[in-house]
C-alpha cells in the first residue's frame, strides 16, 4: 500500500500539472481577445512570478516585470533572450522563442505580454517584406558607443496586434513610425525603459497637481530610412535616439483636441506648458536616476503645439527652450 508520503507527493505532481494547463489555457497569440478560464485566476499566479525571475530584466536595477511605475504590461525579448528563457518555452511552447508573437498571461494585477521580437538579421536590403527600415548608422560606419548599436530585433506589429497595451496608457501603434500607412506587417523597435518613464512622468505630473489625462507620442520610433529625410541643419540627428527605441517626443492632452493643453494654467499654450512637462521628466529622473537620459523642450510651429522630447539614453541632456 503506498505511503502517506508517495500519495502526497503524486497529488503535488497532479495540482502542478493542473496548474500548467490553465495557465496554457490563458495564452493569446497575437493578442486576439479571449474570455479567461474559469478558476484559472488562481493558477496563473505563478507563471507571471516564474516568468519575472526568468525573462531577462530590460535594465539594471529592475526585477518586477512592472517597472517602476508598476504599469507595464509587456516585455519584449529578442529571439536569442527567448530561447533562454525555459519558463516561457515551457508554458507557450518554442514557437515563443522562434517566431514573432505575442504571448499573453494574466495575474491579479491583469494580463501581461511577452513579444518575440524579428532578429535584426531579418531585415534585408533595408527592408522586412514590403516595410522599408532603411540602414541603421552602426551598419554604415560602426557603432561609436554601445548606446549606438544595432537593435537586437524587430516588434512585429500587426493590424490585428497594433492595440496591445504594454502599459496602462500606451499602445503598440502609439510608437510606430508615421509613415508607410498602408504596408503591414510594420516593425517597431522600443524599449520597456521609456515606456516605464512616460509612465512615471504621467504620475509625477498628477503628483505635482497637474491636470493631465494622458500623454500623446507625435514621434515615437523612426526607422532610419525615415529619420534620413529630416537630417540636416535645424532638423534631426543623424544618430537620433527615436532609431533605437527609447525616445519620444510627448505632449499633454487633456479633452478633445490632440494639442498640448495649458498645464500651467496661465490660459495658454506655450513653451511655459512644455516646460511644466519637462519638470516632471527631471524629477522622474531625481527619484530613478537608472532612467537618466535626454530631455528637450521644443516651441510651437504651424504643424504642431509645444512639446517635450524625452528618452532613456543613459546619461543626462538637455536642450531646447528649458
Amino acid at each position: 500500500m503506498p505511503s502517506h508520503k508517495a500519495k502526497l507527493r503524486r497529488t503535488r505532481r497532479r495540482a502542478s500539472g493542473a496548474a500548467v494547463v490553465l495557465a496554457c489555457a490563458s495564452l493569446v497569440a497575437f493578442a486576439r481577445p479571449a474570455k479567461a478560464p474559469a478558476g484559472a485566476s488562481g493558477s496563473r499566479l505563478p507563471l507571471t512570478r516564474a516568468l519575472a525571475a526568468d525573462a531577462p530584466a530590460p535594465f539594471p536595477g529592475l526585477d518586477s516585470l512592472r517597472g517602476f511605475s508598476r504599469k507595464l504590461r509587456a516585455r519584449f525579448l529578442a529571439p536569442h533572450r527567448a530561447a533562454a528563457v525555459p519558463v516561457l518555452r515551457e508554458y507557450f511552447g518554442d514557437s515563443a522563442a522562434t517566431r514573432a508573437g505575442i504571448y499573453a498571461a494574466a495575474d491579479s494585477a491583469g494580463r501581461f505580454h511577452f513579444i518575440t521580437m524579428r532578429p535584426f538579421a531579418d531585415k534585408v536590403q533595408g527592408r522586412i517584406g514590403s516595410y522599408r527600415i532603411g540602414f541603421f548608422p552602426a551598419e554604415q560606419r560602426g557603432a561609436r558607443a554601445a548606446a549606438y548599436r544595432n537593435p537586437e530585433g524587430f516588434l512585429e506589429v500587426t493590424a490585428g496586434n497594433a492595440d496591445t497595451p504594454i502599459s496602462d496608457h500606451f499602445r503598440l501603434r502609439d510608437f510606430l513610425t508615421k509613415d508607410q500607412g498602408p504596408v503591414w506587417p510594420k516593425y517597431l523597435v522600443l524599449r520597456e525603459p521609456l515606456v516605464d518613464k512616460l509612465e512615471l512622468v504621467l504620475d509625477e505630473l498628477r503628483g505635482m497637481g497637474v491636470a493631465a489625462s494622458r500623454l500623446r507620442v507625435m514621434s515615437g520610433f523612426r526607422t532610419p530610412q525615415y529619420n534620413q529625410q529630416g537630417v540636416g541643419a535645424g532638423g534631426r540627428v543623424q544618430d537620433s535616439r527615436h532609431q533605437y527605441g527609447d525616445a519620444a517626443d510627448v505632449y499633454v492632452v487633456n479633452g478633445a483636441r490632440d494639442w498640448m493643453s495649458d498645464l500651467n494654467g496661465d490660459g495658454r499654450v506655450d513653451t511655459r506648458d512644455a516646460r511644466v512637462l519637462a519638470t516632471a521628466a527631471e524629477r522622474v529622473e531625481q527619484k530613478h536616476p537608472e532612467l537618466v537620459g535626454g530631455i528637450g523642450v521644443y516651441t510651437a510651429t504651424s504643424a504642431h503645439g509645444p512639446f517635450v522630447h524625452i528618452d532613456v539614453r543613459g546619461n543626462r541632456a538637455r536642450w531646447g527652450a528649458l
